[in-house]
């Protein structure tokens, strides 16, 4: 059963609406499927097949075994189901014969841009169904998760809709109907495929997240989606690929596990890891090196991806251990005459060169029960995006190092050769740029430094409140350091008010995944733009630097520093 306890997570007068999904974990009345109203002390009823967890000032906790992955935001994009069922408990719809997005006679015929162009309040707000085009504009004042309807906004909801049966409802269609303004004739255009495209059997990808390039692929989440699931759903969780996903078939796939200049190694099937060895699961955080770069840039340009604050998630790994795998293979992590494990992926770039990282020795003998050889993500398969079918899993390890579609374990004197080992993923002064930097002097990044970030409001949002403002966001450290505090201030700095934190009951010196966070702090009186800042303390007291200037770097790595975001109060609440 998945709820917020509602003394630490949300104002005392608020009421919030109902959520009841199939096969949904850990959402939070802002992310919507179908909904009816109740009093907020009552608790998110989640469907008994769900693996469900509680989470309140508990963190997660696991009550059944068998489940499903849902995504909170097909949830917030399947607005249309939430807003349409609220409405079924006000009017009285008789609709058993009732079929949604058929083509309609004398209704006006809309195209895919005509469509895209109503996104704001301005200009009408539309979405599509099947071959209907409807107009939800004057709900989105009444949807009980704010603005996150308008995530969906332009677009079709019938991906959201498929993940969720619960949506298809007579009564659901019913009410969409009465919104219907028109048909949409265009089907999908199939796109003869382009032979010397290296990307063109890249997998399809859920329409919300935020690309930040194409091919390769990379993307985040909206920020605001990271916080109400403490697990990152499968398809939400931030892609960084540098070549193209390749195709693999798991019949023939095989690991190699070797001592460099030794012997081949041995070799393992998928079905062996499976069958064969023990599973362990893991909860971790992965973080890209690059995440919240977009701040350094406007300080000063970076080569880099434009990340925001949300190229990070958290996901629970199953597989095999690292230890487990080695000794199968004859090999010793401890007596090991070895300086760096290597891990080689399957994604080659166009000379033939794969991807590869590799940790020193000693972190893998520290972590060596706690380094798996991952083929499970959240329960299922591991998507292939995120490494199908293994996954080097190494937690409080920045990303980079985390080899996914993961085809070779090698023990080695030497640091993996690859290009992102060593010419990438590196950290230097902010006085260094590419006239003078010399990345064979630099240290690789291995753990990362404490880091927080503002999830909600957003940046620019106007606040619905002149009193007070509830601010949320997560923090986490590397090494397993866990968050010992989160300070929140609503005034640019000057005061601050520690957070309520859901650290899923993690020790704080083996805190493998993020800390989520919430405060709800007043607001200066007399002012009209507010600055609100979050600033996080790990279990070392490791505290976050207060301004990006001073940890600028010509690749926009590691940036922690205090995390800002402008908001505005209307004029008439002042």
């Amino acid at each position: 059963m998945s709820y917020i306890h509602a003394g630490k997570w949300f104002h005392q007068e608020r009421r919030f609406c109902q959520l009841t999904f199939h096969n949904i974990q850990n959402l939070s009345p802002a992310i919507l499927g179908s909904a009816t109203c109740v009093d907020r002390r009552q608790l998110c009823l989640v469907d008994n097949n769900c693996r469900r967890y509680s989470q309140g000032n508990g963190g997660h906790q696991r009550e059944q075994s068998h489940w499903k992955w849902g995504l909170g935001l097909a949830g917030s994009l399947g607005v249309v189901g939430s807003i349409l069922y609220w409405k079924i408990s006000h009017q009285k719809l008789h609709a058993a014969e009732v079929e949604a997005g058929v083509l309609k006679t004398g209704l006006p015929t809309f195209s895919k841009t005509d469509v895209a162009k109503h996104k704001t309040a301005e200009s009408r707000i539309w979405v599509t169904y099947r071959n209907g085009v409807y107009d939800v504009t004057d709900y989105v004042s009444e949807h009980p998760g704010g603005n996150k309807i308008l995530l969906g906004a332009g677009t079709a909801i019938d991906p959201f809709w498929e993940m969720y049966g619960v949506h298809k409802q007579a009564e659901i269609f019913a009410v969409l109907e009465k919104y219907r303004i028109g048909n949409i004739t265009e089907v999908e255009e199939v796109k003869e495929t382009d032979k010397k495209d290296s990307y063109a059997n890249d997998p399809k990808r859920h329409p919300a997240l935020k690309p930040a390039s194409e091919k390769p692929f990379n993307a985040e989440p909206p920020p605001s989606l990271l916080i109400y699931s403490y697990l990152t759903p499968n398809d939400l969780f931030f892609i960084r690929n540098h070549l193209p996903v390749p195709v693999v078939d798991p019949k023939t796939f095989s690991l190699q596990v070797a001592v460099e200049k030794e012997n081949e190694g041995v070799k393992l099937s998928l079905d062996d890891l499976k069958s064969k060895f023990p599973k362990k699961s893991v909860t971790t955080t992965i973080q890209c090196s690059g995440n919240r770069r977009s701040e350094m840039i406007k300080i000063k340009s970076v080569k880099g991806l434009n990340w925001g604050n949300a190229a990070i998630s958290t996901a629970e790994w199953s597989g095999v251990t690292l230890d487990t795998i080695l000794k199968h293979s004859g090999i010793d992590i401890d007596k090991a005459d070895c300086k760096h494990v290597q891990f080689e992926g399957m994604d080659k770039g166009p000379d033939g060169a794969t991807y590869g990282a590799s940790i020193p020795i000693e972190i893998a003998r520290c972590l060596k029960n706690e380094i798996i050889v991952a083929y499970a993500m959240n329960g299922t398969d591991i998507p292939r995006d995120h490494g199908y079918p293994l996954r080097i899993i190494i937690p409080g390890i920045v990303g980079a190092r985390q080899v996914k579609w993961l085809n070779k374990i090698v023990l080695s004197n030497e640091e993996s050769s690859s290009h992102w080992q060593q010419r990438d993923y590196k950290g230097f002064n902010s006085s260094t740029d590419w006239h003078n930097v010399d990345f064979s002097k630099a240290h690789a990044i291995q753990e990362l430094p404490v880091v927080s970030a503002i999830c909600e409001p957003a940046e620019g949002q106007m606040l619905d409140d002149a009193e007070v403002v509830t601010v949320k966001g997560y923090a986490w450290s590397g090494g397993g350091r866990g968050i010992y505090r989160v300070d929140v201030s609503a005034d640019g700095g000057k005061t601050w008010h520690e957070a309520d934190l859901n650290t899923n009951n993690q020790s704080p010196f083996k805190a493998w995944a993020w800390t989520l966070w919430e405060a709800t702090v007043p607001l200066p009186k007399e002012s009209k733009n507010t600055l609100l800042i979050c600033k996080a303390i790990d279990s070392s007291y490791n505290c976050q630097p207060d301004s990006v200037e001073g940890i600028w770097n010509l690749r926009g790595v590691l940036s922690n520093a205090w995390h800002r975001v402008s908001v505005t109060i209307p004029d008439e609440q002042r």
